[in-house]
Formats: structure tokens, C-alpha cells, sequence
């Protein structure tokens, strides 16, 4: 009995000492380090400082050593003490000129080669991130499909443009680990149209039938104030999370030897418990992993019994080959035994994207995904980590699977994605969304859309119901920017074509100058396999701009600086800095601030 009350004395004095230690980690020049992971010695857990280097680690008594590490830095332990707050700094690896040459020279000549072996086998052209410093030597082999900006296209010759909606925001949190890391990120690693819509707008909620409202706004360039900005925005209809139906879902997690690095299988495993922690007893959860093989660690198991679900996450670690295609065969063979009718069934997909055995390349993962996707299962795909990060392949995927593609950095970002959005992530209201804007050329004599390079579709898709397009969330926002030069601009964009020989270069405008465009919408319900259609008519008619408008055209522009546009004219980042102050509006979760700061961080990184 004597035994027994020491033990449990023993024990509460344990409780007692435990407490919590946070601060924020800085690098030599006083800049904050996001991505440091934060462990205690001796024991294998630990935590990942956030995009401000802020860290909150529970320890067990003023004993207990704290070790912060970062790729490119020196590792460093500290002892707790009797402190609750504890900021450290970290002092970078010191590189001797001739290792960095001999090491950049090394990698970049097998990046050359594989750029060209792509573009010879006519897949999509790639391009790759700047190296990065890790255990001696400069290397990287990040891929990022090339994208060709849009230009402007005359009315007259080009009356429609059709797309796919993107809800995927992947891209911005991708930008923001390059900047946030001291580079500015590779010009194809910026997709506008995820920037934009990593960030929710005040969009009317929907009140019809319809799964979505439709808002539109027409306003002057920021960049150019002889051209038009026209905004288009949806907002999906939010459902309660007690009322969204049950789930069927199955983790399909990367644990090959890429994804040891405290950025990847160490968060992806903090990040799935988020997950976890908002699953309901109605809801099923199923988890499949693969290296060198697919294999089930997790057989279904209620979303209540989530101490099970979080220990088969705690006992994951990595190591082997990646068989990406064996594990999405057998995760997809697995939801659709679990199938549940009027469900959401889901396959969440986490990796770096580095796949290197079997079905591998970025046209056999297409043709895999765009088969399984007819099962009527949904595609969520999460990204980790930094190096060997496929991105090309990681937004094939979810384009194809009928899915999302977010990237996951730091643990706030999977906060963001799987508890603050959790409805417009794991939940699609409407499938094989599609917009088709017609132009009235008595007003426009050319338009360009904004980003949504990879979206785009032939006319004729857009009544096509076999043709495959976006998805939208419960509560998502989806917004797309049409640049507009009216009739009687003169624009050096614009150029006339040679007269035709065999018809009439002749055509007859007779329409009215009160409607600048006409917008519809096809959208299929989530088990549906026929579209409807609504549309609306935009008016000729600038105003003032509003706060949606205005945020959403300085994160345009930012991209536009980041990639360089040809289309930018003389934008600076602090015309940029300025109209996002101004728009920022309600920034409940602090979003709109973190995006102010990287204006900043970026302009000073900038030789602009």
C-alpha cells in the first residue's frame, strides 16, 4: 500500500513540474526562423516553429534540454530552467567558397539534362527550384510545371473564354516558405489564382437552391487605370458540420525514406491529429502507407475512437523506396469497400510527391487518378516538406482525382486547412464546376484572365458534361479577375491580324453598351452526372472599389511582381503594401497580415 502512495506521488509530482515553455527562434541577423524543429533531448516528440518562429513545447521538469534544429543550421540545446518563455538564436553553417561551387555545378548539370529529356519526350515542361544548403552541399530537385501567362485577347476574334474554377491555395503557403526562408520563390512556383483564393472574401451567402452565390464587381486597374478589373466570385453554401453527411475516409500517407526531415512525416503527423480531433462517431477512418510498398496500417475504425486512429499515427516512421501508385491503388480499393451512399467518401493523400517506383510519372499518375476518380471517390492531397518537393506532380493529381492540393509548412497552416476550413476541404457541395464569360465587344475590345493558366478549356467543354472541372467546399470562396481593355484604349497588347483570304474580316457589333459581359456557370451536384446551368449579366458600370475587390487585386498583383509580369506596368510593391493595407478589412484568423508582411519581406529582398 506504502508502495502505491509513493508511486502516485511520484506521478503528481511529475504533473506538477510539467509545464509549458514557448518563445520564438531567430536566426544571427535577428530574423525569425519558420520550419525549426523544436524536440526534447532524449525523448522523440517535439514541435515545429510557425511562419513568426513561435514554438509552444510542454516539458516535464526545469531538467529538461530543449534541442532546436534547421536544415542549414547548427543544431543548439538549451536547458530549460525555471523560464516560460525562452527565445533562442541559431547560427548558420559556415561554407567555404569552393564547396558551394563544386556542389552547385554538380547538381545543376542533371537538372539541365533532365529538363531537356522532358521537353524531348514531349511531357510538360518543368522548371526547378534555386538549391538549398543540407549536409554539405547545395542541392535541389523541386519541380514546377512551367506555366505561360495569359495574354490579352481581342473580342472581336475571341468572344469566350471558358475555365475551370480553382479552390486549390497550395501555391501561396509554398511562395511564403520561399520567402520566408530568404529567397523569392521560381516564377512557376507562383500561381495567381491560388494566391488569390488562399483567402476568404464577404461574398453574399446563397440563398436559392444553388450551392453558390454569384458576386461580381467592376472597378479600375490598379496597375494600369486606362484598363478594367472585372472580379467574379462564388461563395459556396456553408453546411454544419453536424449536418454534413458521413464520412469515409482514408489517409493515404507517404513513410518513404524522403520524408525523415522534421518538415515532413513529424508534421504530417501533427497535422493529421488536427484532423482527427474533428471527426465525428458517424465518420470512418482508414489509413493506408507506402515506401517500397502499399500496405494497411489502420483498418476502418470509428472517428470516436481516436486515441486508435492517433496511435497507428504515432507508431509511423520512415524509410524506403516511394511506390506512390501501389499506395493510391490500394487506398482506392479500400474507400470504395467502405463506400457509403449520399456520403463523402475521401481519399487524403500526404507526400512530398517524390514517387520512384511503379506508376511514377507525371502521365501514367494522370491516368491512374482520372480512373479512380469515376468510383465517385474525392481526392484531398496535402504536400510536405522542401528539396525534393514535386509540386508539377502534386497539382496533376488533385486536378485530375477531382480534388484539393494544399501545401502544409508549419502547423498553423494545418490548422487553416483541416480545423478553420475543414468543411471546404474534406466536404464538396458541387463538382465539374465551370465559367464561361462572354464578352460584348461594343465595350471590350480585349480581356485577359488573370492566372488560371492550367484551367483553361476549349469552348465546347463547357456543355460537354464528360469534360472534368473543379470542385467547390462548404463555405469555399472561389474568385477570378478579368484584365479588360475597352473599346477606343489604345494597348501595344493588343495586335491586329493579317485580312482573311477566304472570309470576311467584316463583323457586325450589335449589341447594347449597357452589358460589359455575360457569365455562366455549370456545375453537377456531388453525386450527380448531368450539369445546370445558371448565369448573370454584368453590367457597364465602374464603382468605387470594394474591400474584396481591392485585396484580391494587390494579392494579383503581388504575383504579378513575383512572376515578373510582362503585364505589371509600373506596379511597385508599395502601391502593393498600400491598397492591401487598405483592404484588409476583418482578419480573424491573422491571414491578411501575414500576407502584408511578405509584401514587406519581399520588397526588401527585391532589387525593385
Amino acid at each position: 500500500m506504502k508502495s502505491l502512495i509513493m508511486i502516485f506521488s511520484m506521478i503528481l509530482a511529475l504533473n506538477v513540474n510539467a509545464r509549458y515553455v514557448n518563445g520564438t527562434v531567430y536566426d544571427e541577423s535577428g530574423q525569425t526562423l519558420a520550419g525549426v524543429k523544436v524536440s526534447i533531448k532524449g525523448i522523440n516528440t517535439g514541435t515545429t516553429t510557425d511562419v513568426n518562429g513561435f514554438y509552444s513545447i510542454e516539458v516535464a521538469s526545469e531538467k529538461s534540454i530543449l534541442v532546436f534544429s534547421l536544415i542549414g543550421f547548427k543544431a543548439k540545446e538549451v536547458k530549460v530552467g525555471k523560464v516560460k518563455v525562452l527565445d533562442v538564436t541559431i547560427e548558420a553553417v559556415e561554407l567555404e567558397l569552393q564547396e558551394i561551387v563544386v556542389a552547385e555545378d554538380a547538381v545543376s548539370r542533371p537538372m539541365m539534362q533532365r529538363s531537356k529529356l522532358a521537353k524531348g519526350a514531349g511531357n510538360m515542361s518543368m522548371s526547378y527550384a534555386p538549391p538549398y544548403y543540407d549536409k554539405g552541399q547545395y542541392h535541389n530537385t523541386e519541380e514546377y510545371a512551367t506555366i505561360h501567362e495569359n495574354g490579352f485577347k481581342k473580342v472581336l476574334d475571341n468572344a469566350l473564354s471558358t475555365f475551370s474554377i480553382d479552390v486549390d491555395a497550395a501555391s501561396y503557403s509554398n511562395m511564403r516558405r520561399f520567402i520566408n526562408n530568404g529567397q523569392l520563390p521560381p516564377k512557376d512556383a507562383v500561381r495567381i489564382e491560388e494566391m488569390i483564393n488562399y483567402f476568404n472574401y464577404d461574398y453574399k451567402n446563397p440563398t436559392g437552391k444553388d450551392p453558390f452565390s454569384i458576386n461580381t464587381e467592376v472597378a479600375r486597374a490598379p496597375w494600369n487605370e486606362d484598363h478594367l478589373i472585372a472580379q467574379i466570385g462564388l461563395q459556396g453554401k456553408k453546411i454544419e458540420l453536424e449536418n454534413l453527411p458521413a464520412s469515409n475516409i482514408v489517409f493515404l500517407l507517404d513513410v518513404s525514406g524522403s520524408m525523415s526531415a522534421p518538415n515532413k512525416l513529424p508534421l504530417l503527423k501533427s497535422a493529421f491529429k488536427l484532423l482527427v480531433n474533428e471527426l465525428r462517431p458517424q465518420d470512418k477512418v482508414s489509413i493506408v502507407v507506402y515506401a517500397g510498398a502499399a500496405g494497411v496500417v489502420l483498418e476502418p475504425t470509428d472517428g470516436n475512437d481516436k486515441k486508435k486512429i492517433m496511435e497507428a499515427l504515432d507508431k509511423l516512421q520512415a524509410g524506403g523506396s516511394t511506390a506512390g501508385g501501389a499506395g493510391i491503388n490500394l487506398a482506392y480499393k479500400l474507400a470504395k469497400e467502405q463506400f457509403v451512399e449520399g456520403g463523402n467518401n475521401r481519399v487524403v493523400l500526404a507526400t512530398d510527391g517524390d514517387f520512384n517506383v511503379g506508376a511514377s510519372s507525371n502521365a501514367s499518375m494522370e491516368r491512374l487518378i482520372e480512373e479512380k476518380r469515376e468510383d465517385g471517390i474525392f481526392l484531398t492531397v496535402l504536400g510536405f516538406g522542401m528539396g525534393n518537393y514535386k509540386d508539377s506532380k502534386m497539382e496533376i493529381l488533385a486536378d485530375k482525382g477531382n480534388g484539393n492540393y494544399a501545401y502544409i509548412d508549419t502547423m498553423k497552416e494545418a490548422k487553416k486547412v483541416l480545423v478553420n476550413e475543414f468543411g471546404g476541404t474534406m466536404f464538396t457541395i458541387a463538382k465539374d464546376v465551370k465559367i464561361q464569360v462572354e464578352f460584348n465587344p461594343a465595350v471590350v475590345r480585349a480581356y485577359r484572365l488573370i492566372g488560371y493558366e492550367n484551367r483553361l478549356l476549349n469552348d465546347e467543354d463547357f456543355n460537354d458534361d464528360k469534360k472534368d472541372a473543379g470542385e467547390l467546399g462548404s463555405g469555399h470562396t472561389v474568385t477570378a479577375l478579368y484584365e479588360i481593355i475597352p473599346v477606343g484604349v489604345e494597348s501595344d497588347f493588343v495586335n491586329d491580324i493579317d485580312p482573311l483570304k477566304y472570309q470576311s474580316n467584316d463583323q457586325q457589333v450589335t449589341s447594347s453598351t449597357d452589358e460589359l459581359l455575360t457569365v455562366k456557370f455549370r456545375y453537377k451536384e456531388p453525386d450527380g452526372a448531368k450539369s445546370k446551368l445558371i448565369s448573370k449579366v454584368v453590367e457597364n458600370e465602374i464603382r468605387k472599389s470594394s474591400n474584396n475587390l481591392d485585396w484580391s487585386m494587390a494579392v494579383a498583383g503581388f504575383g504579378m511582381l513575383l512572376r515578373d509580369s510582362e503585364f505589371k506596368g509600373d506596379l511597385t510593391y508599395a502601391e502593393v503594401l498600400s491598397l492591401a493595407k487598405s483592404a484588409k478589412g476583418q482578419d480573424e484568423f491573422g491571414y491578411r497580415a501575414e500576407f502584408i508582411d511578405l509584401v514587406d519581406l519581399s520588397k526588401s529582398m527585391s532589387p525593385q
